[in-house]
């Protein structure tokens, strides 16, 4: 990549350093943790949800397939 070389060669003697310490090449994207924390707890809510509604159809299938299964 010259051209991250180019910009790093540039950077290198001005002293400038990034929060995390390193230079300014360095630094990279890590994402919205708290819009991934709100994904994951809306799906597992959404899967408690459906699992409460279709909970008793779920076990009286799977209590038939067993009765059909045993004879």
């Amino acid at each position: 990549m010259p051209g991250l070389a180019r910009h790093r060669r540039a950077h290198k003697g001005t002293g400038r350093l990034s929060e995390r310490g390193g230079d300014h090449g360095d630094h990279r994207e890590r994402g919205d943790v708290p819009g991934w924390v709100m994904i994951t707890l809306m799906s597992a809510v959404l899967v408690a949800a459906l699992l409460a509604l279709a909970g008793p159809a779920l076990e009286g299938l799977f209590n038939q397939a067993m009765d059909k299964v045993g004879q």
